[in-house]
């Protein structure tokens, strides 16, 4: 692929889930036990309907995809104790860690925008405090369930505009790149004027796609000096110690 299409960047901003941390089959389990409850089926036709969307706006489209007889917000209720077994334990998706370490090594400022509400986002990041909350690798973390500044979810470009502006300085979005696995992550970081890394689930591309600037099969496979990063270290390890 010819790398003319792509523009220099000096950030980076991350999606959590399915894209850091290995937790889309995880929800899909999760979302599968309730809908059990009620003689009804979550598959991928109507997760990629909801994935990026934030936890009222995600719970409503699950309720009415999957015709569940409970409100968005009972939805919520009988989801928390669901979810805080299914998070217990949490694995980095492949070549995360390698490539959080190389930009980290390398000073790119780093930041995660994730749909998540804060208590999924506690659950699910426990087990990895020296990552996600020392500060030393993220400037600043944005839960958009959980942030009063954003009222609108993915693919809004609202989410992505506010992780951008919380950088000290704050970086124009044209020199930010988006990690994303979701349809609604890309369609956001599109609109929010930033290029976008698609790492998608196969079988999502099955019902629907966006337009993302790139799309690789796994951060494995990310070559940075696509968009102006330093290039991995011949040596670099492949995961955080």
């Amino acid at each position: 692929m010819s790398t003319c299409k792509f523009k220099p960047v000096t950030h980076v901003l991350f999606d959590l889930d399915g894209l850091l941390l290995d937790t889309e089959t995880l929800y899909s389990k999760a979302t599968n036990v309730l809908a059990a409850r009620y003689g009804k089926v979550y598959t991928m036709k109507e997760k990629v309907k909801v994935m990026g969307k934030t936890g009222l706006d995600a719970a409503r489209s699950i309720v009415e995809l999957c015709g569940l007889p409970i409100t968005a917000e009972q939805y919520q209720q009988e989801m928390e104790p669901i979810f805080q077994e299914v998070f217990s334990n949490v694995d980095f998706m492949p070549g995360a860690r390698r490539l959080i370490r190389h930009l980290h090594q390398h000073k790119i400022p780093m930041a995660i925008a994730t749909s998540s509400g804060t208590k999924n986002y506690e659950i699910k990041t426990k087990k990895y405090p020296e990552i996600f909350k020392s500060g030393k690798y993220f400037h600043h973390i944005v839960v958009a369930s959980g942030d009063p500044e954003i009222t609108h979810g993915k693919p809004h470009p609202q989410t992505f505009l506010v992780c951008a502006k919380r950088f000290d300085p704050p970086v124009d979005p044209s020199k930010a790149l988006v990690f994303e696995d979701s349809v609604n992550g890309v369609k956001g970081a599109i609109a929010a004027g930033m290029q976008c890394v698609q790492v998608p689930d196969p079988e999502l591309l099955q019902y629907e796609s966006a337009e993302p600037t790139l799309v690789i099969d796994s951060l494995l496979n990310f070559k940075p000096e696509l968009f102006g990063l330093p290039e991995f270290d011949s040596n670099c390890p492949d995961e955080l110690p």
